[in-house]
């Protein structure tokens, strides 16, 4: 029997070095001993089968129980690890057949009606708002910063990343605009404060909702950014500009057409669209089951390709697009190193349980990107030709302007929700 466990987890780790101690005792090394060796125990004999029936599902719900324990390195080196070597199991047979089952299914599981997305978003972004405020940074984005340079903080980062997107909408003071999925309210009010624009978002997050229209008034913005909690598919439109920043990864599959549609009813035929989103390098695929059950039900990161597909399909125009390869990676990065310094407030709030699954969430969300191939993409749509400029110099020239019309609180502090 141990000679076939062996043999199993010789099929699942080719690269890298790592040290495997199992329940009864035996020490194992696989791999091929490149790189630091990375060690782990199993804490009972039956969770090295859990793991070999799928290890997609069953590594991080063994980490997150703790009978997968790390004895040796980062968790962040065991995900890159992982990462390294999922690429290498496709001529496993019952792995290969486990994901033809589950792209199979993909588009089934994402049939994100009104009700569906309202309770898939509430399990996630409806968590104790003091959750995010241990790791986020003052303005409380949730999605990828813009690193303009490697020793910016994770704060000026996401002001970046901000004054990036706004540059890129060519936003003022004349124009509307709907922020599809506006979290808690940080991009809305960026637009509001810096560019003039009159805001409406939106978030099926009951938490987000409230900090968001809290915000808004606490900074005498309530006039020109109105926060509601609705689903974008019952927005009444028009509007001059339209953004979305990390929410089009929950739309799934199913329903990309359905969104594009409603952006084209929803953008005035001289407006302008900006759409940030999580993108895979490696093709059409499916979600991986244990984030799916435990942190994005319902959730799907597109192909480049599934997006442009459902763009054109719609009759937009595709008028600017950039690909943010190590940004979320290096925000991830950041998160947990954040995270983890107030652990014991995490866990006061939760408990070890789920402190666990947040590291191992965040852990493998880096090594995703920084191994795995996925970028953040982010796509300017208009619904004709010649409403944006024809080269790219004034994104640069409009991010400077905004720049200098900032005020030194640009950067809030934390505000009490």
């Amino acid at each position: 029997m141990s000679a076939l466990i062996s043999q199993i987890v010789s099929k699942l780790v080719r690269v890298g070095c790592l040290r495997v101690e199992f329940a009864d005792g035996r020490v194992e090394r696989y791999g091929d001993g490149s790189g630091p060796e990375i060690g782990v125990r199993f804490a009972d004999r039956r969770a090295v089968w859990d793991l070999m029936r799928d290890p997609e599902l069953t590594f991080g719900e063994l980490y997150m129980n703790g009978r997968l324990e790390l004895t040796k390195g980062d968790l962040y080196d065991l995900m890159a690890l992982g990462a390294a070597n999922l690429p290498k199991t496709e001529n496993v047979a019952w792995l290969k057949l486990l994901g033809k089952w589950r792209e199979r299914f993909n588009f089934w599981r994402q049939r994100n009606d009104r009700l569906r997305a309202r309770i898939n978003i509430k399990s996630h972004y409806d968590l104790d708002h003091r959750l995010y405020d241990l790791f986020l940074d003052a303005d409380r984005q949730y999605s990828c910063a813009y690193f303009e340079h490697p020793d910016q903080t994770l704060d000026e980062a996401q002001l970046a990343k901000k004054r990036h997107i706004a540059a890129k909408m060519l936003v003022d003071e004349r124009h509307r605009v709907l922020d599809i999925g506006c979290g808690f309210g940080g991009m809305g009010l960026y637009l509001a404060r810096q560019a003039g624009a009159r805001v409406v978002g939106v978030t099926l997050s009951e938490e987000q909702h409230a900090i968001a229209q809290g915000r808004a008034q606490e900074a005498g913005l309530a006039a020109r950014a109105d926060f509601r909690l609705q689903d974008y598919r019952d927005v009444e439109g028009p509007f001059d500009r339209i953004v979305s920043v990390g929410m089009f990864e929950h739309v799934g599959l199913a329903r990309f057409d359905e969104y594009f549609s409603h952006v084209k009813r929803l953008l005035a035929d001289d407006g302008v669209m900006l759409l940030h989103a999580i993108g895979r390098s490696t093709g059409a695929g499916y979600t991986n089951p244990w984030i799916d059950k435990y942190i994005f039900p319902g959730g799907y990161i597109p192909a480049v390709s599934e997006v442009l597909q459902a763009i054109e399909r719609q009759g937009l125009f595709v008028t600017d697009m950039e690909m943010l390869r190590l940004h979320y990676a290096d925000t991830l990065k950041a998160w947990r190193e954040r995270f983890n310094a107030r652990r014991e407030e995490a866990r006061a709030l939760y408990d070890e349980r789920f402190c666990r699954m947040w590291d191992f969430y965040l852990a493998g969300a880096e090594a995703s990107f920084r191994v795995s191939g996925n970028m953040i993409f982010q796509i300017q749509i208009t619904k004709r030709q010649g409403v944006t400029p024809l080269t790219r110099d004034y994104i640069g020239r409009r991010e400077e302007a905004l720049r200098r019309q900032e005020s030194p609180t640009a950067i809030p502090r934390r505000q009490s929700a």
